[in-house]
């Protein structure tokens, strides 16, 4: 029998165990975490939404008209029009002829790609992909070819020597590193070599683009351009599951193919409800984006004036680069004592020697918070001497 307790301990002794922290409350920029409070830097809460009024009301309001569960799959009898509302609105505010409501992330980009390609056929991975692509393209059982980390020359050399049914899956922003992928680049190399483009903008919906359409919208790309799109709503929309949107022909396909959303039960219909809220509130308020873009731009100034050693992002995720496991856990750890929440990302999650510090924000972080996080960083620098960032 193998032997699960000697792995657990070489995970520890690795410094790579991971543990859960119990939150107390809404998620909110103060936290209460194992019971103490903490000022929160590590949620995908972009937009301060997980915790709107005007969130908390749309679902009060509409679980006594649709109940609680989904009680089961779409296609039984689970698909309630609350789905259908929301999909609309997705499609909408995408700018994309039809979408598709999925539970979760994880759950859309398996059924996604897993129907979208299989046996005989090849995917083209992004070598920074999200696990949940990843594995997408493992279910899939296509051939699959990872090509450099935005390396579009790389991609379009595999491509120009690959026959049949050919897919291209990318994040649009890179959920460990922030940076953005060379949509405009992409599209046109697929478009050369016929290959379909499958975006994930789980990172850059609610964020980027004109209302926050997202890092597609941001290049002007059309459905014409990228015909599948996938975002998440449990990040910057702050609520719970996921969506495709493209061509009304794709999303009945996924209808007929995606296991999972054949096989599982829809997500409660009040959710779906609250989430139309949250559009609304993600496309018309852009002074939340403006504070939050103010918040990342002096974060970095600032964090760069102390020697840290940043990546190239612009987006809210900002890592610090530490390199070793344990130095990143030291500084994680020295930051807690010190009244803020910021995670120490390791191996497999990141490269091996990439562990780093994963700085997010949101728009519910005021200037003051980001003093906080500021001191707390120039009294913790000295941590790192030795550790490959300049302090």
């Amino acid at each position: 029998m193998r032997d699960f307790t000697a792995e657990l301990e070489q995970r520890k002794q690795a410094g790579l165990y991971r543990t859960r922290r119990h939150i107390s409350g809404p998620q909110q920029p103060v936290l209460t975490a194992d019971g103490k409070r903490l000022l929160s830097f590590c949620s995908n809460d972009y937009l301060g939404l997980a915790n709107h009024p005007s969130n908390l009301e749309a679902l009060r309001d509409a679980l006594p008209k649709t109940g609680l569960g989904g009680a089961a799959s779409h296609l039984v009898c689970g698909h309630h029009e609350a789905h259908h509302f929301l999909e609309e609105r997705l499609a909408a505010f995408t700018g994309r002829s039809s979408a598709l409501f999925f539970s979760t992330g994880y759950m859309a980009n398996l059924g996604v790609i897993s129907a979208l390609v299989g046996r005989g056929d090849t995917v083209f991975s992004d070598r920074l992909n999200h696990a949940s692509i990843i594995d997408g393209c493992i279910l899939s059982r296509a051939k699959v070819r990872r090509y450099g980390h935005g390396d579009v020359g790389s991609l379009a050399a595999m491509l120009a020597e690959t026959s049949g049914h050919k897919l291209v899956v990318t994040d649009g922003v890179f959920s460990m590193d922030g940076d953005v992928a060379p949509l405009r680049e992409l599209a046109a190399v697929c478009r050369e070599h016929g290959a379909l483009l499958v975006v994930d903008d789980a990172h850059g919906f609610g964020v980027l683009g004109p209302r926050g359409q997202g890092s597609v919208a941001e290049f002007g790309l059309s459905e014409e351009n990228v015909p599948v799109l996938i975002g998440t709503l449990g990040k910057a929309a702050g609520t719970s599951g996921a969506f495709v949107a493209g061509p009304g022909v794709l999303m009945d396909y996924l209808v007929q193919k995606a296991r999972t959303y054949i096989y599982t039960t829809a997500m409660p219909p009040a959710l779906a409800l609250a989430t139309c809220n949250s559009i609304d509130l993600i496309e018309q308020d852009d002074k939340r984006r403006i504070h939050l873009q103010g918040l990342i731009d002096r974060f970095r100034c600032e964090a760069k004036a102390l020697g840290y050693s940043l990546m190239s992002s612009r987006t809210p995720i900002q890592p610090i680069m530490v390199g070793d496991n344990w130095a990143a856990l030291a500084l994680s750890r020295a930051l807690e004592e010190r009244g803020l929440l910021v995670t120490a990302i390791r191996p497999p999650t990141v490269p091996a020697g990439e562990a780093r510090l994963r700085v997010t924000f949101s728009a519910a972080h005021s200037h003051e918070d980001l003093d906080s996080l500021m001191q707390a960083l120039a009294d913790c620098r000295h941590l790192l001497a030795g550790e490959g960032v300049a302090v």
